[in-house]
């Protein structure tokens, strides 16, 4: 059984509808795996232990009965501690919010578990979602796959671990301005970002609503399409037959690759090279209006995150980890004609941007600049932890900021991921290209 701990959601769901794979062994393996790891109280947060083998006992009934619900019942799946869950506490990573215990389910993970799918538990991220280190010494900082002594990307970062140490077959995470995509790149998973406003926020703890968006954490592209099309209720994309001939890709230079480190950029060319020698044609191009929109996140993002957050904050900041409060407070001292403005900017932008690339079928560039730094220093030294916050989450922005969808992909370098990002909505198509892309880097 512990080799199916490893395996992908999709393999595990096709196993089970064939007889080979029993719903309720495979929770009972992960509960047990979970229990034995050294790390696992830093990356579940709470484990749902009865919930789980009531669901698959369940799950097991239905397979024996020929009613499976859909390609991930009796797949068990870990969920980000923003997501509500009913009669359990969610606490987003917060001192905050501890005790707070929700009445009702998130409606993602209502929907996942109408389809059969299994809740492990909730998983460890950083404070209120705020930061792409994944550091969280108020509660706990999951290890990073690749390094024990770095973190392991945030804000989704026990959503990563829990998949990359093969505690779940899956993750549910929220990505706002990287917070899926980084994570999985620095555990070299696959990450989807969905389009702003396509899955339901109901039941999610916020951090910018503008922004906030719900995505999975995957071994497979096939999973990360999988999670999406269940928790819309709806039949997952054909990614058979997926080509890379004659698909037009467009390598965004310029701002991406400033300070690069020399792994995530030796990664990158590597893959670039590989999508080109699957048939790929590739461009590249410095698309002027990249660096004025990266400009703009900080007087776009701060003042929404303060104003959602700034009452509960200010009643109680010492519970919170320095370099956190400090980036929300960043926030309290702009001024509405500075921030409407910006968004008036940034539609424009937005519109240059989808003209620049309509000839495209996806832009690529580096998950992140840098790898995970270690985990000790970003906990003393509040310089370094401020400056590697905004590397890390530099690249990743830009598709929050442009509205867009992405997927990050491991390069084959540990910890270096490539994403391709495409217009808003366009996620089945996305996908299709990922797995394409995925077939290419293997």
């Amino acid at each position: 059984m512990q080799d199916w701990l490893r395996q992908t959601a999709a393999g595990q769901g096709r196993a089970m509808a064939e007889g080979r794979l029993c719903p309720l062994a495979l929770t009972e393996a992960y509960l047990a795996a979970i229990e034995a790891h050294p790390a696992s109280d830093r990356i579940y947060a709470r484990v749902t232990r009865v919930r789980a083998l009531d669901e698959a006992m369940a799950a097991r009934a239905r397979a024996r009965a020929g009613l499976r619900r859909g390609p991930l019942d009796g797949v068990p799946v870990s969920w980000k501690d923003l997501f509500d869950t009913a009669g359990v506490a969610t606490e987003a990573g917060s001192a905050l919010l501890k005790g707070r215990v929700p009445e009702a389910d998130a409606q993602v993970l209502q929907a996942m578990t109408r389809a059969g799918a299994i809740c492990l538990g909730k998983t460890h991220m950083t404070e209120l979602a705020f930061s792409g280190l994944g550091l969280n010494p108020v509660t706990a900082t999951p290890p990073c796959i690749n390094d024990p002594g770095a973190v392991p990307g945030g804000s989704s970062s026990g959503a990563a671990a829990s998949v990359a140490f093969g505690l779940a077959a899956l993750a549910i995470g929220s990505d706002t301005g990287g917070s899926v995509r980084i994570p999985a790149a620095w555990n070299d998973l696959a990450g989807l970002k969905t389009t702003s406003g396509r899955l339901s926020l109901e039941g999610v703890v916020p951090l910018a609503p503008r922004f906030d968006t719900v995505g999975p954490l995957a071994r497979s592209v096939e999973d990360c399409a999988l999670a999406l099309a269940v928790m819309e209720n709806r039949p997952a994309p054909d990614l058979r037959g997926a080509s890379l001939e004659g698909r037009h890709l467009l390598v965004l230079d310029g701002a991406p690759f400033d300070d690069i480190r020399p792994a995530p950029a030796q990664g990158f060319e590597m893959a670039v090279r590989r999508l080109e020698q699957a048939g790929a044609r590739i461009a590249r191009a410095t698309l002027e209006m990249i660096a004025p929109v990266l400009e703009l996140a900080g007087v776009i993002y701060t003042p929404e995150c303060y104003a959602q957050w700034r009452d509960v904050i200010e009643a109680q900041p010492e519970a919170m980890f320095t370099p956190v409060l400090e980036r929300f407070r960043s926030g309290r001292d702009h001024k509405a004609a500075d921030y409407l403005a910006a968004w008036s900017q940034l539609r424009g932008y937005r519109s240059a941007y989808r003209q620049a690339t309509a000839a495209f079928d996806a832009v690529l560039l580096p998950t992140a600049p840098n790898l995970p730094p270690d985990a000790a220093r970003l906990g003393s030294d509040m310089s370094y932890f401020a400056a590697e916050n905004l590397l890390t989450l530099r690249n990743t922005r830009i598709g929050n900021m442009m509205g867009l969808c992405a997927l990050t992909l491991p390069t084959g370098i540990q910890s270096a991921g490539i994403s391709l990002m495409a217009p808003p909505m366009q996620e089945d198509r996305l996908l299709r290209l990922g797995s394409a892309a995925e077939a290419a880097l293997a």
